[in-house]
């Protein structure tokens, strides 16, 4: 086939390569706008039923509408817990209580669902509300913008089916109260925290293993020790420890490493136990069970550690981790890096 000179003028057509009317003949003939127009199709007006119906067949039409009429808390709207309401919502929950008392920054950009450069500055819970709002306009929201605390945890938690936890990794006496409100409610508390590029979990059955016990917590301890037991306490295993350098992590600014991978792994997770509690669907492993999951190395780990965190591994793994924060703190390590980030959660 000879091919037109520039500048040349050409009858040359080119020939079609399938026969009979084309797409845009079609659409024309139905109205129909071709799919460069650059037009914006109407949507149909919205509907519960409408946004939600792929869920089915993984859960059923009664068990969608449970999931609409369940209430769950979720403590924290950072790193974590803003990924686990979006998670929530699009599994069709229909009512949230959410808080948090912080900003977004531009340093939440690499993790937090909610950080964007529109939505710095501006508090985490109120731009949380509005993104899943977004997502389903029905979804009763209740935002806490202040701190909760013992004024205010038992209105925090009013009418939850279960709490979830998104608190900063080193909230451990906010953590403490939330979690004896849920078991004192009678509602299960979980949280899954991101551990370099995995995610680590354990889940509160009000009738079971309390969080204190499971820990191995109390009032007398100082905030490295407490710092130091939800951490051992929430990984025993440990999969993580190869990926993360310690150096980065700063108690007394409260700073540590974290990524968006690892946080959309625990919000996966959070959303499935949340499910299972529920809908009543498959076992709960519940404390004195631990679970991890290392994407990056491809484990998974589930194990019941006796005793929680008095298990005497646990209290070697315990003073070795606080030996090395306290001589590090004192300068006694060399070479060690400040950096401030932010909490791992």
């Amino acid at each position: 086939m000879a091919y037109p000179q520039r500048g040349v003028s050409s009858t040359l057509k080119w020939p079609k390569l399938m026969s009979g009317p084309s797409w845009e003949d079609d659409a024309m003939r139905a109205g129909a706008d071709a799919p460069d127009s650059g037009r914006v199709k109407e949507s149909a007006p919205w509907s519960y039923d409408e946004a939600f119906c792929r869920n089915l067949g993984l859960i059923s039409p009664t068990e969608q509408q449970r999931l609409r009429n369940s209430r769950v808390a979720i403590a924290g709207m950072g790193g974590v817990g803003g990924i686990d309401m979006v998670a929530l919502a699009r599994m069709g929950i229909g009512k949230f209580t959410i808080a948090d008392p912080d900003v977004f920054e531009i340093r939440n950009s690499n993790r937090q669902y909610g950080a964007m450069r529109s939505t710095n500055g501006q508090a985490k819970a109120e731009v949380m509300r509005n993104i899943v709002h977004d997502i389903n306009p029905e979804a009763e929201i209740r935002a806490f913008c202040e701190p909760i605390g013992k004024e205010n945890a038992a209105t925090f938690l009013e009418g939850a089916d279960v709490l979830v936890d998104g608190i900063d990794a080193f909230e451990i006496d906010l953590r403490r109260l939330l979690y004896r409100e849920a078991q004192q409610r009678g509602i299960y508390a979980l949280g899954a925290g991101p551990l370099g590029f995995s995610t680590a979990w354990v889940v509160f059955d009000p009738k079971g293993m309390t969080f204190d016990r499971y820990f191995d917590l109390s009032d007398a301890m100082n905030t490295v020790d407490k710092f130091v037991a939800f951490i051992a306490g929430i990984a025993p295993s440990a999969t993580h420890r190869r990926s993360i350098d310690l150096s980065y992590v700063d108690i007394e600014n409260r700073t540590g490493p974290s990524v968006g991978l690892a946080c959309h792994l625990a919000s996966g997770v959070v959303a499935a136990e949340v499910l299972k509690i529920l809908l009543g669907h498959g076992r709960v492993y519940a404390a004195p069970y631990f679970h991890q999951f290392d994407a990056y190395r491809s484990i998974y780990v589930r194990k019941r550690l006796r005793c929680g965190n008095r298990h005497p591994l646990q209290r070697v793994k315990r003073r070795l981790l606080a030996r090395y924060i306290n001589r590090r703190s004192a300068g006694v390590i060399p070479g060690l890096r400040y950096h401030r980030t932010e909490p791992s959660y």
